[in-house]
């Protein structure tokens, strides 16, 4: 499983131009891919690393400060461009075994006391953020 987390101010996503998500303040933006031998446990480590990693200038965590989370799915993480010019996906799950894990992780996050907002599944998105810093972490579990 792998996220890459951006530091931002703010975040929405929007599809077929309605927004379906968004916070205004600080938090943090994670794209989360998903790979065929991923588990729960996975989502549960990425969902704990994503709430405790110190990533605020006051070395708080997105838990410790009541940050907000806005988690989009994102396939294209498990991209393989090795090889010629066209990308490979054969590395990402797919939805039926990816959709549910994405589930786990804001489950978690939620269960945690997080504020989360979340993208549409499989749907073509327009996410929109600011990010701060730039602040941007690749977090693989």
């Amino acid at each position: 499983m792998r996220g890459i987390l951006q530091r931002v101010t703010r975040a929405s996503v929007s599809v077929d131009g309605q927004v379906v998500g968004a916070f205004d303040g600080p938090g943090a933006v994670v794209l989360v891919g998903v790979t065929h031998d991923d588990t729960v446990e996975n989502a549960k480590t990425l969902a704990r690393k994503i709430a405790e990693l110190r990533i605020f200038e006051d070395e708080t965590s997105i838990q410790d400060s009541g940050a907000s989370v806005l988690i989009v799915s994102q396939f294209t993480l498990y991209g393989d461009v090795r090889k010629g010019r066209r990308p490979s996906w054969s590395k990402a799950a797919p939805g039926p075994v990816a959709e549910p894990l994405v589930d786990s992780v804001v489950d978690e996050l939620r269960a945690r006391g997080i504020h989360v907002e979340t993208g549409r599944f499989g749907a073509m998105m327009s996410v929109d953020l600011v990010n701060d810093g730039p602040y941007t972490l690749v977090i693989e579990v």
